[in-house]
């Protein structure tokens, strides 16, 4: 069919024809650049043999195991945060230094921060003395600073962040459509991409329902690989694209299933829309598979459709069953968000952003425009940004600070967590950071 068009409708199609190539050919390149990465292998992996003393002349399955001992290790719970000797892992000192960037982001987040910072400088207060350890702020880290800019992160911001070996974040705010602005891309988005971190880790467990999953959510795909990039044909159509890689669909599997060997689960569940999404969903279905059947015999691989799953994790007769789960980009994001919610809420999780070299901490949840609107952001819940400095204290191998964090979190949450509501007459965010503080 070649039906022909006013001009700038024919316009808007040469040019959206125009950037569906150039998405083409940039994800093509993507991915055999990830590909000569993995064959001449990850940071990550040589950072941990130096940190438990192996050989130079690794094999690359002592590499991949290495890697995903680094990534394990921040989806360690209280019980056994202290048993894994590789935690040190993926974080690179700097000039003898380990500095962990401290950037607060918008709204509730530096509210927040500011308890965490707290918080951290007295777990670390021998390391920081003894010059191990530096927490440094990153300053204008935020939307006013961006949309000066006119960039995602601004030049000065992601200069400081590539001076740090692990970043601890808060939450930011994206502009859209009603805040007549600058159209600036998710700022989680494209921290994940620059720094290439292509696993998303969320660890939801609930030891009196028996729960004990881990989330492994490719980061760096899917719908959100191009999600400010889609394109319009008049006012009447707008398409997005959605991408998976082999190369990128590889690595997270593996993510996933060398956790549940190095940590003794036994159940993967691979979670799409692959009835739907042919291409794509079909493809991260298909590789998982396949990797799950060639390198991890041993394991028990089942796959499930989004919905289903969504259902699943509210199903108590089943939902204790699942252990291990890895997901494309977007669903990833959805389900971690009701499993959290399970949990206790969107404030009570963190989460880790990790790659071959650099991982990000964060709260899950966003930056609440609407408390600092009414006035009410020191009610603003610090559990999740607290619960993401007990992965980051795991990763960079300060297993008993995050033990101790994790306990304490624990008994903060038992005894004042119902009362955290983010509403007038609730409890503050000072007021659990201080119960927290004292219980470490």
């Amino acid at each position: 069919m070649n039906e022909s068009f006013d001009e700038n409708i024919e316009r808007d199609i040469r040019e959206a024809t125009a950037a569906f190539e150039a998405m083409l050919r940039e994800q093509y390149v993507r991915n055999a650049r990830i590909q000569a990465a993995r064959e001449a292998g990850g940071t990550i992996a040589a950072a941990t043999a130096v940190a438990t003393g192996a050989t130079t002349e690794a094999t690359e399955a002592a590499a991949n195991a290495a890697t995903a001992a680094a990534i394990g290790a921040v989806v360690a719970t209280a019980e056994d945060t202290g048993a894994t000797a590789t935690d040190a892992a993926a974080a690179t000192p700097t000039d003898g230094k380990l500095v962990i960037g401290l950037a607060g982001g918008d709204g509730i987040g530096p509210i927040i921060m500011r308890e965490a910072r707290d918080v951290l400088e007295r777990l670390l207060a021998d390391e920081i003395a003894a010059g191990r350890i530096a927490l440094r702020p990153i300053d204008n880290f935020t939307l006013e600073h961006r949309l000066a800019a006119g960039k995602t992160v601004p030049d000065d911001v992601m200069a400081a962040m590539k001076e740090c070996s692990a970043l601890l974040k808060g939450p930011t705010t994206t502009p859209n459509a009603s805040m007549n602005t600058v159209n600036l891309e998710s700022a989680n988005v494209f921290l994940r991409k620059a720094f290439d971190l292509f696993a998303n880790v969320r660890p939801v467990v609930i030891p009196e329902k028996n729960i004990d999953w881990s989330f492994f959510r490719e980061n760096t795909e899917g719908e959100y690989a191009l999600g400010s990039r889609g394109v319009r044909v008049g006012d009447s159509l707008a398409v997005d694209f959605k991408v998976t890689t082999r190369e990128g669909t590889m690595r997270i599997a593996r993510a996933a299933m060398d956790h549940a060997r190095a940590t003794g689960k036994k159940r993967v569940s691979i979670v799409t829309k692959a009835n739907i999404m042919k291409k794509t969903d079909g493809d991260f279905l298909e590789i998982c598979r396949k990797i799950a059947s060639e390198e991890y015999p041993e394991l028990e691989i089942d796959s499930w459709f989004i919905d289903i799953m969504a259902a699943n994790l509210v199903n108590e007769d089943i939902r204790s069953q699942f252990q291990v789960f890895v997901l494309p980009n977007l669903y990833g994001d959805i389900i971690t968000d009701e499993a959290a919610q399970i949990q206790g809420g969107v404030g009570t999780a963190g989460s880790a952003n990790i790659g071959t070299e650099y991982a990000i901490f964060e709260a899950i949840h966003g930056s609440a425009p609407r408390m600092i609107e009414e006035g009410i952001g020191h009610l603003a819940n610090p559990a999740s940004l607290l619960k993401a400095s007990a992965m980051m204290l795991s990763h960079i191998g300060c297993t008993e600070q995050a033990a101790r964090l994790e306990t304490a979190l624990a008994k903060a949450d038992a005894e004042l967590g119902a009362r955290m509501t983010g509403l007038p007459g609730g409890a503050t965010c000072r007021e659990f950071a201080d119960l927290v503080r004292s219980y470490l």
